[in-house]
C-alpha cells in the first residue's frame, strides 16, 4: 500500500466520522426540539392532574412534583364523589357530574356525527359538481361556509336566546345538538372538500361504467377512501363541541347543562376551588385523550392525505 492510498483512507475515515457527527447532531437537535414541544403541550394536562391532588396551600405555592413538593390528597376527587373513599357511597355531586357528563357526551357525539354526515355530502357535491346560486359559484359557496367561522358567537346570543324560547328548545339537548351541528359544519365542509379533491374522479367514472349509480359510487368507493379525513373531521368537531361553553351557559339552566358549565361554576364565597375544578377538568378531558389515542392512525392518515391544513 502506497503512502497516497494510506492518506486517502485517512481522509475517507475523517469524512465519514464528520458525516456521522453531523448526522447525530442534527438528529439530537430534531428530537430535542420534539421532546421540548411535547413537554410544553403535555404540561397543562400534567398540571391539571396534579392540582386535583393538592391542598389549598400547595396550589397557592405552586408546588409541582408529587411526593417531592407536596403529599398528594384526594381532596379534589372527594369533592365530586370520585375518590376511593366516596366512590361506593351516595353522592349528590357525583350524580350531578354524571348527568353533566352524559349531557356533554350525547350532545357532542350526536352533533359531530350529524355535522360529518351533512358536511361530507355538501363537500362531495362542491368538489364534484358545478353549482350556481344567483351570483355565487362553487368557490363563493365554499367561502360562504368558511366565512361563518368569522362571526363572533356573542352576535348570535340574543337571536338564539329569543328563538329557542319561542320554539321551546331552551335547556334541551336537542337545542344544543342543532346549534353545535351548525357551528362545526363549516369546518367539516372545509376539511372534507380538500379530502374529496385528492380522490381521482376516474374511480367514480369506472364505478358508473360498471353499473353503479352516483350514490352507489359515493357510498362504496369514495367513502371508504375518505374515511381517515372523516375521522379527523369528527374528532375536531368532537373537541370543539365538547369544550364549548358560551352557548351551553346561555341556552341551558338545569336539565341540559354540560361539563364546561359545571367546571366554570367551581367558585364560591371562599374563592375558586382549584382542586375541584382540576378534578372536573381532568375527568372531562380524559375521554378526549382516550378517543384521540384510539383513533390516532386515522388522524395521521387524514392529515397525510391533505384533509387538515
Amino acid at each position: 500500500m502506497t503512502g497516497t492510498d494510506t492518506t486517502q483512507i485517512f481522509k475517507d475515515a475523517e469524512a465519514d466520522r464528520g458525516y456521522r457527527i453531523k448526522w447525530w447532531a442534527s438528529r439530537s437537535a430534531i428530537y430535542g426540539a420534539l421532546i421540548l414541544w411535547a413537554v410544553i403541550c403535555l404540561f397543562p394536562i400534567y398540571w391539571t392532574a396534579t392540582t386535583s391532588f393538592k391542598m389549598a396551600p400547595d396550589v397557592m405555592k405552586g408546588n409541582m412534583v408529587p411526593y417531592v413538593d407536596f403529599a398528594p390528597k384526594w381532596k379534589g376527587w372527594e369533592s365530586i364523589g370520585l375518590s376511593p373513599k366516596t366512590i361506593g357511597q351516595e353522592s349528590t355531586v357525583r350524580a350531578e357530574f354524571l348527568k353533566r357528563f352524559w349531557n356533554s357526551a350525547i350532545v357532542s357525539l350526536t352533533s359531530s356525527a350529524l355535522a360529518v354526515a351533512l358536511g361530507s355530502l355538501a363537500a362531495y357535491g362542491l368538489s364534484r359538481f358545478s353549482y350556481r346560486f344567483g351570483f355565487m359559484k362553487n368557490s363563493d359557496i365554499s367561502f360562504f361556509f368558511l366565512s361563518q367561522l368569522i362571526l363572533p358567537p356573542v352576535v348570535l346570543a340574543l337571536p338564539f336566546l329569543v328563538l329557542y324560547r319561542e320554539l321551546a328548545l331552551h335547556d334541551t339537548r336537542i337545542g344544543l345538538i342543532l346549534l353545535y351541528t351548525l357551528s362545526v359544519l363549516p369546518i367539516v365542509i372545509w376539511i372534507m372538500k380538500d379530502q374529496f379533491a385528492t380522490i381521482p374522479t376516474e374511480l367514480e367514472e369506472a364505478a358508473l361504467v360498471d353499473g353503479l349509480s352516483i350514490w352507489g359510487a359515493f357510498l362504496t368507493i369514495i367513502l371508504p377512501i375518505a374515511l381517515p379525513g372523516m375521522v379527523a373531521a369528527f374528532i375536531l368537531s368532537l373537541v370543539l363541541t365538547w369544550n364549548e361553553y358560551f352557548f351551553a351557559a346561555l341556552l341551558t339552566s338545569t336539565h341540559a347543562n354540560t361539563l364546561p358549565v359545571m367546571v366554570a361554576s367551581q367558585t364560591g364565597s371562599q374563592g375558586i376551588s382549584w382542586w375541584s375544578m382540576a378534578a372536573l377538568s381532568f375527568a372531562a378531558i380524559l375521554p378526549l385523550i382516550v378517543i384521540g389515542v384510539a383513533l390516532e392512525r386515522y388522524i395521521i392518515k387524514g392529515m397525510a392525505a391533505g384533509a387538515v391544513k
